[in-house]
């Protein structure tokens, strides 16, 4: 078995505690419009990136490319994606390192285990472990299970970022090798929620109280998107779940950043993604939202 994996990012220290290595799978069923990884959205293996700052006009790219994908238009370097076959060629021979290539080859569980062993010593030494994000992990369940299996094997803890938008026989079969679920709360109005991601939250919030009530340990994480979410219904309503999740850690909001918005260009897609681009909110405005939380009786773990 290979999983679909678009990259791995060493020494993380946003996604679960400690100091940890995070494994992005590709491919998510979910369309978040403020999707900070648009590039993991499509399941198709591989995307190819450029950066037009990066680019010295060398033209090395255009003489090697053995499909022709590289063309100028109006003076601005145009690539066409759809006809890269991902050889590498033009990454190998670009002078300003403006190209690159991600994810354009499966990875078993031995090659996965032998990138993120390199850390051991940093998660022995800080509590840390591997984090499996994304893209959403889930959509590839059965590389899950067997990597976190491994994982657990030779004393690696796990965690995992998921939407749990998914079977809860899924995410039962993968629970007993998951220190801990790192859960998106995205949206609790259900209508508001498809509107922003395409599909409804009820079977989210249903796998998250099976989650706690089965005794795993989970964080509830809700970004917070200015003009979108931040609302007292949807603070009152994050408030409530971390009440109902008595046995979880509790929740944390995340404020909005555009990170997504460089990696439109850079990846290719304008076509592919619709993203908001809005001004991330004022670290007093997240205070405020936090103080709202918790007077509703809300865990929240945010400082």
């Amino acid at each position: 078995m290979k999983g679909n994996i678009f990259e791995i990012q060493h020494f993380s220290v946003n996604d679960g505690p400690g100091i940890r290595t995070t494994v992005f799978f590709k491919g998510c069923q979910l369309h978040c419009l403020w999707c900070h990884n648009p590039e993991s959205i499509d399941d198709k293996p591989g995307e190819f990136a450029f950066v037009a700052s990066k680019c010295v006009g060398c033209g090395s790219c255009f003489r090697i490319c053995p499909e022709g994908c590289h063309s100028i238009a109006d003076g601005k370097h145009i690539i066409d994606r759809e006809k890269c076959t991902f050889c590498g060629k033009c990454v190998k021979m670009c002078s300003g390192s403006a190209l690159s290539i991600y994810g354009d080859k499966g990875m078993t569980v031995e090659e996965v285990m032998s990138e993120v062993s390199k850390d051991r010593s940093y998660y022995d030494e800080s509590g840390g472990g591997i984090t499996l994000s994304g893209g959403e992990p889930m959509m590839q369940s059965g590389f899950v299970r067997e990597l976190a299996e491994a994982a657990c094997a030779v004393g690696i803890s796990v965690a995992i970022e998921t939407n749990a938008c998914c079977k809860y026989s899924y995410l039962d079969d993968v629970k007993n090798y998951i220190d801990l679920f790192l859960v998106d709360w995205k949206a609790s109005d259900p209508a508001k929620h498809k509107e922003y991601t395409g599909m409804s939250n009820e079977i989210i919030y249903e796998n998250l109280c099976r989650l706690n009530d089965s005794g795993k340990k989970v964080l509830l994480r809700c970004p917070i998107i200015p003009g979108y979410n931040d609302n007292e219904d949807h603070f009152r309503k994050i408030a409530e779940i971390t009440k109902r999740l008595d046995k979880s850690i509790g929740a944390e909001l995340l404020p909005y950043h555009s990170m997504g918005v460089g990696k439109i260009e850079k990846f290719g897609l304008e076509d592919r993604v619709r993203y908001i681009v809005a001004k991330p909110p004022a670290k007093e405005t997240v205070e405020e939202w936090v103080r709202k939380c918790r007077s509703y009786g809300g865990r929240m773990v945010n400082e």
